[in-house]
């Protein structure tokens, strides 16, 4: 069997440092490892759209961000198909069979539909479309024949109802969907950045965010007004790292050789981190090493970026080619479907034949 990843992500904004270390950054390794048969990276426009039905404006706006985004991080569209959602109709068709495979309440029970509904503050609100999630998730997946899903941790919960759903399908009509598996970060602190506000999450909704295609000026002005230890008053004052967003961030993004660079009296973040803990060390001091590794990591992937904004017409290209690469693949599983429901009603004489 192919090895065959799908991954995406909705375009409503640029992507941030908590999209780049939960999931891009394994892309990016995933891609080049040379270990997968067929890589799809999805520009999610249509389920942008579930709660953003009014502003269809904001969704077209971004598609280019988010490709942009891609491309600066070393998407590389020689090796990764990059496509938009809405351009594959059998997505669609996919999603509104699976739908009689899933009960009300088993989509209700999902933690990330519960935490999103609680978040964008639908209460009893809630559009179909964007309840129906997870049905849709597993269209995208299945249409490819998705085997691995790189994702943050936020998407566990979606890959296992994806994984009941293409079980309960190949239960009824036969083996034919593949159930994916989940590549989350192996560094904990990936699984999901906190927002720099402190928040769980970071997100484009809540404001929270470092943009990965942030200018210096606004990365250090973003991170030196960090959340960081409420208790941590004074420079001499004990200080929490657990749950510190300071801190978090550098477990994610700091390596060794920048410790020789930027803060050499230090070898390395766990004697950062228990100088911080028993008094001494002040946020400053953290936050503007903070400052310099982000500027470093982030520096290189802002100036791609600006590359490919002089090429626009050339990702426009590149888009096309990805959409019509694919719909090709999403109809052959298409007919593989209608054909296990037997509702391909005219690829043979079998209509006209009595039981």
């Amino acid at each position: 069997m192919k090895k065959i990843i799908l991954t995406g992500d909705r375009p409503t904004g640029r992507l941030h440092v908590g999209h780049y270390v939960g999931s891009l950054r394994e892309r990016v390794n995933l891609q080049n490892s040379g270990s997968y048969d067929e890589i799809y990276i999805m520009i999610a426009d249509a389920q942008a759209l579930t709660d953003n039905a009014e502003h269809p404006e904001k969704v077209r706006q971004n598609i280019l961000q988010v490709a942009l985004d891609y491309l600066a991080c070393g998407i590389d569209p020689e090796k990764s198909c990059i496509f938009i959602q809405s351009m594959v109709p059998e997505l669609t068709e996919l999603t509104f069979y699976y739908m009689n495979l899933v009960t009300v309440s088993r989509v209700q029970r999902n933690p990330t539909v519960k935490a999103e509904i609680q978040q964008k503050n639908f209460e009893a609100s809630i559009p179909v479309g964007f309840f129906c999630y997870p049905i849709s998730q597993t269209a995208d997946i299945t249409a490819f024949k998705a085997t691995t899903v790189p994702a943050g941790e936020d998407q566990k919960p979606m890959i296992e109802q994806a994984r009941e759903i293409v079980h309960k399908f190949n239960e009824v009509y036969g083996e034919t969907l593949v159930e994916p598996d989940i590549v989350l970060p192996t560094n904990k602190a990936c699984l999901r950045l906190p927002g720099i506000d402190g928040k769980a999450k970071m997100s484009k909704s809540l404001g929270n965010c470092i943009y990965l295609s942030d200018e210096p000026d606004v990365i250090k002005t973003k991170v030196m007004s960090m959340f960081t230890d409420p208790t941590h008053l004074r420079k001499d004052d004990p200080g929490h790292t657990e749950d510190n967003p300071v801190f978090i961030y550098l477990q994610a993004f700091a390596k060794d050789e920048h410790f020789k660079e930027f803060l050499p009296e230090y070898n390395n973040l766990d004697e950062l981190k228990a100088h911080y803990e028993r008094g001494g060390l002040g946020d400053v001091t953290v936050k503007k090493f903070l400052n310099n590794v982000l500027q470093t990591e982030l520096a290189p992937i802002r100036e791609r970026r600006k590359m490919w904004e002089a090429k626009l017409p050339e990702v426009y290209t590149i888009l096309m080619n990805g959409c019509r690469k694919a719909e090709n693949a999403a109809y052959e599983t298409l007919q593989e479907v209608r054909s296990a429901m037997k509702i391909n009603y005219f690829d043979d004489d079998n209509l006209l034949k009595k039981d």
